[in-house]
């Protein structure tokens, strides 16, 4: 019991910091003209389709509301002697209409349908795009699921508006109008029974609208909060298995699956509640309608075809307005969707150079240089502390220190994947700031522990950022690391299908395929992440030769490397807590006996001396 009451708390407090990541921003008040401006750009391609559907659609409207009409004439011919030829005539019309409305009805759907999918094809990829050019910063505290519900549910959201006809609201307007005209044609009086029932159809409306809105706000979120969940289960599969999770993931499940049911529970309520209010206010006006005509025909004697066709037009009145209420439905379940998105448009951290006069300090045999950096991922929590490193064409510098001390990070800010906070970053003497974007990276091949492989093939993996594939380079790419025999030995050779996230393949050939990826792009300054801690001592054996061969007359930044490859380099940089403590060769640093000499005894004497128990 006691054990119990100390760890609820600690889990209460858990989930609601789970809770707190995968939350969006607060609803906002949402201004539908405003969010179908920033729609129209999208739209606006595609207008001709929409123009010739929407004039379909008032076409179609005229003749609905001339149907009654028409109907009223025919019955009423019944009541003149010889007129069932002229009730005849006026039945072939009615067919006649009713074909053409029908006829009319599939452009109009088809048109405003394929606009709609076009538009917001457009506005997907526009979504895509747009996170392309965000920085890491933001990847790093937005939740995957979160981004993909943008590009996915919310996009859909807004397609719903063309694809459930809720754009037809423009000819309900239309039927309204005019059967509010016809109706005070035939009798002002009866007419006035139907207008009643408007103010409280409208103030229900009104009721309703915030709601629904509030509800579909709520679905969007709760839809986004489970990709990103789903996203997180799916891809730690194997540690939820190890740890026996099984059961906590699925009742974390159960809590965001609640919530998602809940806020569709409130949207279907407040629908089913004014389409049945609307239902029932019409009922009621046509049962109105009918008593009150059933006494005027009797004084003063109405026709059964004015009676008819103002029946008609009552019901036809109420069918437009629940149509509204519908497509009103719809079109706040598309402004929820919409409001998300351009809320994803006002991120401003775009990954851009902000161009700054270029900035060269003369010394054209400098491959990159960092002067007094200081960087912190958070604020108030510095990771670079006044850091200075520059290096020569053709220098191999290795950084080496504590885990947390800042070297990845030196790698991160010299491509300009986050910006630093004080400080000058150059790469062959041009400030990262005046440098375009592609053109800066593109002095870079960056080799990462962790290698990202796209589904595709071992070649277009190789050949990363390239349209088409160069075969030949592939091939000489992984000769040069002396790898080729090992991925021809697959079925398929170098076109071998390489499976979502590289998952048909080893850690090791993984590795392979980013030093072959780095040789593939042959670039001035090669960067390796901890690349060789994932290979075998006999692939490594291989490989070493292959990729020092490869780092001749090219710069070379070498992160915590194995003790081969650190010895090897031509200075070592010995990070402590974000600053820079030494600089040397090896052999100048563990005479030194400073900080590097204690990290090599602890952390590489052991396996020099296993190596050499080994030989």
């Amino acid at each position: 019991m006691t054990t119990n009451s100390r760890t609820a708390p600690a889990k209460t407090r858990a989930e609601k910091a789970l809770a707190r990541f995968h939350e969006e921003d607060g609803p906002r008040e949402g201004h539908d003209l405003r969010m179908l401006r920033g729609l129209w750009p999208f739209m606006r391609p595609h207008a001709r389709p929409i123009v010739v559907s929407l004039g379909l659609l008032v076409i179609n409207s005229a003749v609905s509301i001339l149907s009654p009409l028409v109907t009223r004439q025919a019955f009423d011919a019944l009541d003149v002697a010889g007129g069932f030829g002229t009730f005849a005539s006026y039945g072939a019309l009615l067919l006649g209409m009713s074909i053409l409305e029908q006829s009319l009805g599939f452009p109009q759907i088809y048109l405003m349908q394929l606009a709609g999918a076009r538009a917001m094809g457009d506005l997907r990829a526009h979504v895509f795009q747009f996170l392309h050019t965000r920085k890491l910063a933001f990847f790093d505290r937005t939740p995957v699921g979160r981004l993909v519900t943008r590009v996915t549910n919310d996009v859909d959201a807004i397609n719903e508006v063309f694809a459930s006809g809720a754009f037809n609201a423009i000819g309900d307007l239309v039927k309204l109008v005019g059967i509010v005209a016809a109706m005070l044609l035939l009798d002002w009086r009866l007419a006035l029974i139907a207008f009643v029932a408007l103010p409280p159809v409208a103030l229900l409306v009104n009721w309703t609208r915030k709601r629904l809105r509030d509800a579909f706000r709520r679905i969007r979120s709760t839809t986004a909060r489970m990709n990103a969940y789903l996203n997180e289960q799916i891809s730690g599969m194997a540690v939820v298995q190890a740890y026996a999770r099984e059961e906590q993931a699925a009742a974390e499940f159960d809590q965001i699956n609640d919530a998602y049911r809940r806020a569709n529970n409130q949207s279907i309520v407040f629908d089913a509640t004014l389409d049945a209010a609307i239902e029932l206010v019409n009922t009621l006006c046509i049962a109105t309608m009918l008593w009150y005509f059933g006494g005027r025909s009797v004084q003063s004697h109405v026709s059964f075809g004015t009676l008819l066709a103002f029946v008609q037009y009552i019901d036809k009145f109420f069918v437009p307005i629940r149509d509204l209420s519908s497509r009103f439905t719809q079109l706040q379940s598309a402004m929820a969707g919409a409001e998300r998105i351009f809320q994803l448009f006002e991120n401003t951290e775009e990954d851009a150079p902000v161009i700054k006069p270029a900035v060269t300090n003369g010394a054209s045999d400098i491959a990159f240089e960092l002067e007094r950096v200081s960087f912190e991922y958070k604020p108030n929590v510095p990771i670079l502390k006044d850091v200075t490193i520059r290096a020569r064409r053709g220098e191999k510098i290795a950084l080496v220190g504590a885990t947390g001390a800042g070297k990845t990070t030196v790698a991160s800010i010299l491509l300009r994947l986050y910006e630093v906070k004080e400080g000058v970053v150059k790469v062959f003497g041009r400030d990262v700031h005046a440098t375009p974007r592609d053109e800066l990276r593109r002095n870079f091949a960056v080799v990462p522990q962790e290698v990202f492989l796209f589904p595709g093939t071992i070649a277009s993996n190789i050949a990363a950022g390239d349209k088409d594939v160069d075969r030949a380079r592939v091939i000489r790419a992984l000769e040069r690391i002396g790898a080729l025999d090992l991925f021809e030995r697959r079925e398929g050779g170098i076109d071998a299908k390489v499976e979502e996230r590289g998952s048909n393949f080893s850690a090791g050939e993984r590795q392979l395929i980013a030093f072959a990826r780095a040789l593939y792009r042959d670039p001035p300054i090669l960067v390796l992440d901890e690349a060789t801690a994932n290979i075998d001592s006999d692939t490594e054996a291989r490989l070493q030769a292959a990729v020092w061969a490869a780092m001749q007359g090219r710069s070379a930044l070498i992160i915590a490397h194995r003790l081969s490859t650190i010895r090897a380099v031509d200075r070592i940089v010995v990070f402590h807590k974000g600053r820079v403590v030494e600089q040397g060769s090896h052999e100048a640093l563990l005479a030194q006996g400073g900080a590097y000499a204690k990290l090599y005894q602890l952390q590489f004497g052991r396996e020099e001396r296993s190596s050499v128990a080994a030989e």
